[in-house]
């Protein structure tokens, strides 16, 4: 319905809250669609034989990694050390030793996915970085696979992808969390 035919209504109320009310249930209908149709975009990153997403909004970069780190003493295995990126120290923790699978062997594609946290310099060591992966947001998946790293308590759902589905990997859970904030060793 047209800007003139409303115009052409004016006279007759009743009609005039019918075509509104017409037009109203339509745009209401065509934000559903919208809605229907938005996607989930995050970044897919490999720890092992598993493979996990993070929401886009939640990783600040991703960054090879570093030839060196320094040793931080009296901290827990799983703290790889200190990077300095562009100039600021950032934490590199070892995300598959810190879930109980093991030392993360280095190699040409293993990366550092920093957090894009408001108080936590911290990037996470993961065996390879697949970039952005887009779903749409309807196939959310509420109940995460079973997976061998002890990690369900930092999982968001999941999402399919293929035979499989991939666990949303909940980084600020992960960030806040007691556990990965005490670092130092308990000796």
């Amino acid at each position: 319905m047209t800007e003139a035919s409303f115009t052409e209504l004016r006279d007759d109320p009743w009609a005039l809250l019918r075509a509104m009310e017409q037009r109203a249930l339509a745009s209401a209908e065509a934000a559903d669609e919208g809605l229907a149709a938005r996607e989930w975009v995050g970044i897919g990153f490999r720890l092992g034989d598993e493979h996990f997403l993070a929401p886009r909004e939640e990783v600040r970069e991703i960054v090879a990694c570093p030839a060196k780190l320094a040793r931080v003493p009296g901290a827990r295995p799983w703290v790889a050390g200190l990077a300095s990126l562009r100039g600021q120290l950032l934490t590199v923790i070892d995300m598959k030793a810190f879930l109980g699978g093991g030392a993360t062997r280095l190699g040409r594609d293993t990366r550092v996915v920093v957090i894009n946290h408001r108080e936590l310099g911290a990037g996470l060591l993961v065996d390879e970085v697949y970039g952005f992966r887009r779903f749409p947001d309807s196939e959310r998946l509420e109940t995460p696979p079973e997976g061998e790293l002890r990690c369900r308590r930092y999982l968001s759902g999941a999402f399919p992808h293929g035979d499989d589905a991939w666990p949303v990997f909940d980084l600020q859970a992960l960030a806040e969390s007691p556990n990965f904030l005490h670092a130092a060793r308990d000796d």
